[in-house]
């Protein structure tokens, strides 16, 4: 629903920012995917952010409330606060063609892309300004001093100065990055610089990522987050998978059962629209299935990935290739992605007639984002192999649903990616541009099942320990903490049991060791005012 207009607006005014709607999600869901240990930690967690999170609201802001990994992490990150009694919010900005293009070219210079190829200078300040500016109003007049502001990637970033004069302490998220930036990146610093280094916290995803020119005291490390329960990576059973794909008119299957899954809610959801499938004959339920699910993106690769299987896997039987991604005119925030689909279309339209019958486009429905999340869940336990051939990545999500999934897992040795797959141990890690290494690594685990499925075991046993949301949560309320109170801030937790991820707010410290056994109780958190070290 659009929110109410701020005072002082004309009654025709139409809002820019949308308040989006947020589940509440009860903590006890998480104790069908953490062990006992875990799951007592998370307790703790809960009631150490109860005491100094209550009477403030915690506002999130982004560009889409829809498609993208962002917005998948919000939708539960925020309903399982809510679900422990913290007031979080979230709100969508509004922006117009012109402010999405500017926006989309700093995405790309960011991970070292040149994008469009245009500039950006003053024109461009001003067109990201003016949006932001009426955005900005809007903000203002919701915020309150004790409130804290979560501001997500460039699009947001213009908003810190109006966030940071109302009193509330400021926030800013960037999910994307490059290891070793070039100029193109360091030219979208410039751009964003002065509006970012007001913040009083800034997040990215690993530790390379961090701006040169940011207060290192300042700068977090919280990598992203799945949730195991939504109807993305929920268990599902061989016949759910085989209906869903059915249902879906992405295979050729015969089910015996409805296309059913879980919603969000708990209550039942059915697998009722199709996907456009751009392809000259149907997949085989049964083939040994490579699979990348992501947005109709350059930087994901799709031709890349295609010119790779064809190059090495499209001659072995029965093997074929699935690329998917959501319908592109459902993802507002990303212009180019329609634009992204065409080229790939083309270049699976010049393909011989027995190969382009060996690969499949499939533009999965947004209608209903759970429905939509049902497909991808299907289609990732379906494949025999997932692959995720990004040029440039900030983290990638897939990689953690798949893993999550058990499936074995070949991705590009960049970004994010390289924090969440241990090559040779939970998948296979290759050069973006090698698409003879790229090819091999798909061919060995297609021959080898035993292999894959040890990596898949050990990859699932990764992301339990470290890319579930209980530890992103945790990880956040260290920062809000430390933000509030500085070193007399209450008693940090331990690290999430298990987890191999350092410190947020120092990469050189191993996670502790600490078991959620032998953390003090409530009373005594009140009492102990000893900084933590």
């Amino acid at each position: 629903m659009r929110s109410a207009l701020p005072p002082g607006y004309p009654a025709c005014a139409m809002p820019a920012l949308t308040h989006v709607s947020i589940a509440t999600l009860p903590p006890e869901r998480f104790l069908d995917v953490l062990d006992e240990e875990q799951y007592r930690w998370l307790e703790l967690l809960i009631k150490r952010a109860e005491e100094f999170l209550g009477g403030r609201v915690i506002w999130s802001v982004n560009s889409t409330a829809t498609g993208g990994g962002v917005a998948e992490m919000l939708k539960s990150l925020l309903a399982y606060a809510r679900g422990a009694q913290i007031d979080a919010r979230w709100l969508v900005i509004a922006g117009d063609e012109d402010f999405f293009r500017v926006t989309k070219r700093i995405h790309n210079n960011l991970h070292g892309e040149s994008g469009d190829g245009g500039p950006l200078g003053p024109e461009e300040r001003a067109s990201y300004e003016a949006t932001l500016a009426t955005n900005g109003r809007e903000l203002a007049a919701l915020v309150r001093p004790q409130d804290l502001v979560l501001l997500h990637d460039p699009q947001t970033a213009g908003l810190i100065p109006v966030a940071k004069a109302t009193g509330a302490k400021v926030v800013w998220r960037a999910h994307i990055g490059l290891d070793i930036p070039n100029q193109l990146a360091r030219d979208a610093w410039s751009f964003l610089l002065p509006y970012v280094e007001q913040a009083d916290a800034f997040v990215f995803s690993r530790k390379a990522f961090a701006w040169e020119g940011l207060d290192d005291d300042n700068v977090w490390v919280i990598p992203p987050s799945i949730d195991a329960l939504s109807p993305k990576n929920q268990a599902l059973d061989e016949m759910q998978v085989r209906a869903i794909l059915h249902a879906a008119r992405i295979s050729d299957s015969s089910p015996e059962l409805p296309a059913s899954y879980t919603r969000t809610d708990g209550t039942p959801g059915r697998v009722d629209r199709h996907a456009e499938m751009i392809e000259s004959a149907p997949l085989p339920y049964d083939a040994q299935i490579v699979a990348q699910v992501s947005r109709w993106d350059r930087l994901k690769d799709p031709i890349g990935v295609m010119d790779g299987f064809v190059r090495h896997l499209a001659a072995r039987p029965n093997t074929h290739l699935v690329l998917a991604g959501p319908a592109v005119e459902a993802v507002a925030d990303d212009p180019e992605g329609a634009q992204t689909l065409a080229e790939t279309r083309a270049r699976w339209e010049a393909l011989h007639a027995d190969t382009r019958e060996r690969v499949h486009l499939a533009c999965l429905p947004m209608d209903d984002p759970e429905e939509n999340a049902a497909m991808v869940n299907a289609l990732q336990r379906r494949a025999t192999v997932v692959v995720q051939k990004s040029l440039a990545e900030g983290f990638g999500l897939t990689v953690a649903e798949a893993m999550w999934k058990g499936r074995p897992v070949v991705a590009s040795r960049i970004g994010g990616i390289q924090d969440q797959i241990e090559h040779e141990r939970t998948g296979l890690l290759v050069d973006p541009t090698d698409l003879d290494e790229f090819g091999a690594s798909v061919g060995r685990l297609l021959d080898d099942p035993a292999l894959a499925a040890r990596m898949g075991a050990a990859a699932q046993r990764q992301v339990q320990a470290d890319f579930l949301g209980p530890r992103h949560l945790g990880q956040y309320v260290d920062l809000f903490a430390r933000l509030l109170f500085g070193e007399a801030q209450p008693p940090a937790l331990p690290a999430f049991p298990g987890s191999t991820l350092n410190s947020a707010n120092d990469v050189s410290i191993p996670a502790a060791s600490t078991s959620a056994s032998d953390i003090e109780p409530r009373s005594q958190l009140r009492q102990n005012t000893t900084p933590p070290s």
